[in-house]
C-alpha cells in the first residue's frame, strides 16, 4: 500500500508544482490551477451553510501477517456513501486508502502502551486538480485496562478551520472515554447542522449517558484569516529573525523542511508559515505531516513545504537535497540554509517587519493579539511592495485584462525593492494572484484591498 500511494502523491505533487515561471506554463494548465484556486478560496470563504465534514473515520493499528509491525487501517467510516458514480467511487477509495498513512505518519513500529498523551494535528491532501481536503486528527489511547494501541479519530473536511475542529475533537474524545457508540449520534447531529458564517455560532444538542443532554456551542472566528492558524506556536519556537528569514524563503517559493517531535507542532507551525503569505497562497507541494514512506519527497526539485518528525531527521539529512531550508522546531535553529535568507527582502522593509515581529516579545499579548500583530506586519510588507498592482491591470473590452509587469516593477523607486519584485513576480503565487485579478471585471474588495486603500489614503493625508 505504501508504494502505491508514494507514486500517487508524487504525481499529485508534480501536477501542482509544475514551474515557477508563468511564461513557461501552458495556458490550459494555468487556467486549471486558477480554477482550482478559485474553488479553494470559495470553499474557505463561504458565508455558511456548508456541511461540517465529509467523513469521520477511525484508524486503528492492526498486526501484519508477517513480522511484528503494525499497519494502520480504517476500522470505521461515517457516513457510508452509497450509489456513487464510478469516478466518485474511485476518488473515495483513493482518499480512504491514503488517510491511514497520514494518521500514523511515524511508521509501523508500535507496541501496546499503558499511557499516551493524546495529540491533535492536521494534514492536507491535495488532489490532482489542486483542490484540498483537510484531515483533523485526534490520536488517543482508548479507555481500558492494561497496555493497548492508540487509535486516531480523523475528520475529513473541505473546510479549513483548525480551532473549530479541535473543539469538535475534544467532544469526540470525551465521548470515546465513555463508549465508542456515544460518538456517532453527536457526529450525526453535527453533520445535519449548517457550518456557521464568520462570527456566528451553531448549537448542537447531544445526549451523554448519566449526564443528560448537553448543548455544544461551536463559534466560527469573525476574521477568516485566523480560522486555520495559530502564530503562537511559531513564535514560541523561533526567534523574530528566524521567522523573518523563513518568511523570505517562503515568499520566493523555496524548498522548506520542518522538523519536530510532536505532530501537533508540525501542523500548527506549517499552517502558520503558509498564513504569513496572505493575500497569496502557497501553490506547491504542501504536507504539514509527511508520512515516513514519503520521505523521498524532500528530494523533489520543485518547491515544497513539508513537516517531518524529528525521529526521521537522519533519513532526511541523508537524502540528496539542494538549496533547502531545514528548520528544527525543537531546538529553534536552522540545520541547513541556502545562505542568503537575510538579504532576500528589501533592507528597509525587512527592518520594519523585524521591528513588528519583535513587538510581541516586548508586550504581553493574548493569542488573538499575537495573530493580529504578526499577520498585519506581513500584510504591510506586501502592501508596500505589491500594493500598487491594480494600477497596472488594464482591462479591455471584451476579454480579460492584461498586467503590465515591467511598468509595475519600474513604478517602485527603491532599487532594492525593484530587485526583489523582479524575482517575486516570477513566483507561482504571484502569477496566479494576478491571473485571477486579470479575469475579474473589478478588483475584489477583500481585506487586502481594503488595507491597500487605507495605506494610500494615509499617504495622501501625510503629503497634504
Amino acid at each position: 500500500m505504501a508504494q502505491q500511494f508514494t507514486s500517487f502523491f508524487r504525481n499529485s505533487f508534480r501536477r501542482r508544482s509544475t514551474t515557477k515561471v508563468v511564461n513557461q506554463v501552458p495556458v490550459k494548465e494555468i487556467s486549471a490551477q486558477l480554477e482550482a484556486r478559485r474553488t479553494e478560496v470559495a470553499t474557505l470563504s463561504y458565508s455558511g451553510g456548508h456541511l461540517f465534514f465529509e467523513y469521520l473515520v477511525v484508524v486503528s493499528l492492526r498486526k501484519q501477517k508477517s513480522g511484528a509491525a503494525y499497519e494502520p487501517q480504517i476500522t470505521y467510516q461515517f457516513p457510508k456513501r452509497e450509489n456513487l458514480l464510478r469516478g466518485q467511487k474511485e476518488e473515495e477509495e483513493t482518499l480512504l486508502k491514503a488517510i491511514p498513512l497520514f494518521c500514523f505518519p511515524d511508521g509501523n513500529n508500535w507496541s501496546p502502551l499503558s499511557e499516551y498523551t493524546s495529540e491533535t494535528f492536521s494534514f492536507v491532501l491535495t488532489n490532482i486538480d489542486g483542490s484540498r481536503k483537510f484531515g483533523y486528527c485526534r490520536r488517543l489511547l482508548p479507555a481500558g485496562q492494561g497496555p493497548r494501541l492508540p487509535e486516531v479519530y480523523c475528520i475529513i473536511s473541505c473546510l479549513g478551520c483548525f480551532g473549530l475542529f479541535s473543539k469538535i475533537l475534544d467532544e469526540v474524545e470525551k465521548r470515546r472515554q465513555i463508549a465508542k457508540a456515544v460518538i456517532y449520534p453527536f457526529m450525526q447531529g453535527l453533520r445535519e447542522a449548517p457550518f456557521p458564517a464568520p462570527g456566528k455560532t451553531v448549537r448542537i444538542k447531544s445526549f451523554i449517558p448519566e449526564s443528560g443532554t448537553e448543548i455544544i456551542e461551536l463559534t466560527r472566528p469573525l476574521d477568516s484569516r485566523f480560522e486555520h492558524v495559530d502564530f503562537g506556536s511559531l513564535v514560541q519556537r523561533l526567534s523574530p529573525e528566524q521567522i523573518l528569514w523563513l518568511f523570505a524563503s517562503a515568499v520566493l517559493e523555496r524548498r522548506i523542511i520542518f522538523l519536530a517531535e510532536e505532530l501537533s507542532v508540525l501542523s500548527q507551525c506549517i499552517h502558520a508559515v503558509a498564513a504569513l503569505l496572505y493575500p497569496f497562497t502557497w501553490e506547491h507541494t504542501y504536507i504539514p505531516v509527511l508520512p515516513q514512506v514519503l520521505i523521498d519527497t524532500v528530494c523533489c526539485p520543485t518547491p515544497f513545504m513539508v513537516g517531518v518528525q524529528k525521529q526521521f531527521k537522519e533519513e532526511v539529512l541523508d537524502r540528496p537535497m539542494e538549496e533547502v531550508l531545514i528548520v528544527d522546531l525543537c531546538d529553534g535553529c536552522f540545520l541547513k540554509q541556502v545562505g542568503d535568507e537575510d538579504v532576500i527582502l528589501p533592507q528597509k522593509l525587512q527592518m520594519e517587519l523585524l521591528s513588528s515581529l519583535n513587538q510581541h516579545q516586548k508586550e504581553s499579548q493574548t493569542a488573538k493579539q499575537v495573530n493580529t500583530s504578526i499577520s498585519e506586519a506581513c500584510i504591510q510588507f506586501f502592501i508596500q511592495t505589491v500594493g500598487h498592482y491594480s494600477s497596472y491591470l488594464k482591462h479591455g473590452r471584451p476579454g480579460p485584462g492584461a498586467f503590465q509587469e515591467r511598468a509595475f516593477c519600474k513604478a517602485v523607486h527603491s532599487k532594492t525593492t525593484r530587485r526583489f519584485l523582479k524575482k517575486f513576480v516570477k513566483t507561482q503565487m504571484f502569477s496566479l494572484f494576478i491571473q485571477e485579478a486579470e479575469t475579474s471585471s473589478a478588483i475584489q474588495a477583500g481585506y487586502f484591498q481594503q488595507k491597500v486603500t487605507e495605506y494610500h489614503e494615509k499617504k495622501k493625508r501625510e503629503k497634504s
